[in-house]
């Protein structure tokens, strides 16, 4: 655990990616794939004051909404949804686009095609791709339902579409040698959204088998990291073949497991790793939950962020927590985990410390939550300098 105070560690991650500048974030290319949704961003209406559009109170936290979905059990209700707005999405292209808007060269590939002709681009994601280097549809986008709340979020997927994102559609679009020259350009590879997409372990086990194997060594090195998403549907032998996965990419490349509490205290069961709820701090308890997680998983790093902070674990017996830039007020949560894994990945990729990568990661995210927009990298750079303390009681 780093000695550092909080403003030091955060001073330094902000120095180190403003010295890497335009020229060091345009030296690690980044590969991401391979899901995409358009995210509908709604508050639940509680109470109208009014008929005129937003003349509302919104049912403010999740406890609220559930008790009212509970009062409507052998009777039935009606809630009226308020759209703000509709976004790109999907933790790909999240992902990716919080890169993009950092500096990194991207490519991306996915499900961000049009539903009459997949493989061209649908409009709401064409600022997206003005972001990255290259966008490679190959399916129509999900849909999802994100509400929204002041404690958290609830989204509701129909993934119908990104089942079609499969290995064998990746390589009719791009073939295998395409895929290894794609791979072989990006110091950072990242794989997300495994629980929603059927086609993840195919994809995995095609570049394991056909891609992986034939790298060329990257000047900055290379790590792959992934973010399987919420797995509460996912049955534990799915977990289990996605770990033996992830293992057997790690011996090719190192990997980087980036998991929520939720997702984190699931592995922890299947992985078998002993309860540290006990532990003295809560930090420290998602620290020890991260290194736990991290060697029964036989992995390079696992990092588990949370709305406090983030926590990491790497193979050298290095562990860090760091205290983020909580806020109760979020403009925007909706992608707020995406934004951390391209701020955590981006900064383990420039070869930052497991301390400072954390703090990239919370400040990517932090920005992102109270501008309700990726940050630039002068944005990055700044909020960290100025690190907001966390806005919560006695803090």
């Amino acid at each position: 655990m780093s000695g550092r105070d909080r403003a030091e560690i955060a001073g330094a991650a902000g120095d180190a990616l403003e010295r890497a500048g335009a020229s060091g974030l345009g030296a690690c290319p980044a590969l991401v794939g391979f899901d995409g949704f358009v995210d509908s961003i709604i508050r639940v209406v509680d109470r109208r004051r009014s008929m005129e559009g937003e003349d509302f109170e919104r049912i403010g936290t999740i406890a609220e909404f559930a008790g009212r979905c509970a009062a409507a059990a052998g009777r039935s209700t009606n809630m009226e949804l308020w759209v703000d707005e509709d976004r790109f999405g999907g933790n790909g292209p999240l992902t990716a686009g919080a890169l993009g808007r950092l500096g990194v060269p991207v490519c991306f590939i996915g499900a961000v095609g049009r539903e009459e002709e997949p493989a061209r681009i649908a409009p709401i994601y064409e600022p997206f791709a003005a972001w990255c280097r290259e966008v490679v549809s190959v399916a129509a986008p999900g849909h999802t339902d994100a509400l929204e709340f002041e404690d958290g979020k609830i989204m509701l997927g129909k993934t119908r579409n990104v089942q079609a994102v499969t290995w064998e559609r990746i390589v009719a679009a791009v073939g295998v040698e395409g895929l290894r020259r794609r791979a072989e350009d990006a110091s950072l590879i990242v794989m997300v959204n495994w629980s929603l997409c059927g086609g993840a372990p195919g994809i995995w086990e095609g570049l394991i088998g056909e891609v992986f194997p034939a790298l060329a060594a990257h000047p900055l090195g290379r790590r792959v990291l992934i973010d399987i998403s919420d797995p509460a549907k996912r049955t534990d032998e799915d977990l289990r073949r996605a770990l033996e996965l992830m293992a057997g990419m790690n011996a090719l490349v190192p990997v980087t497991l980036g998991l929520n509490l939720a997702e984190g205290e699931r592995m922890a069961r299947v992985l078998g790793v002993p309860s540290v709820r006990e532990s003295a701090t809560y930090g420290e308890f998602v620290v020890r939950l991260a290194s736990g997680v991290r060697e029964r998983a036989g992995l390079s790093c696992v990092v588990v962020h949370v709305r406090e902070g983030a926590a990491g674990a790497t193979d050298d017996g290095t562990t860090a927590w760091f205290d983020g830039p909580f806020t109760a007020r979020p403009r925007l949560s909706t992608g707020a985990g995406d934004h951390f894994n391209a701020g955590f990945g981006l900064a383990q990729t420039l070869g930052l410390a497991l301390d400072e990568s954390l703090a990239a990661g919370c400040a990517v995210s932090g920005a992102y939550v109270r501008d309700a927009a990726s940050p630039t990298a002068e944005r990055l750079v700044g909020f960290l300098r100025e690190l907001p303390q966390p806005d919560r009681p006695g803090a």
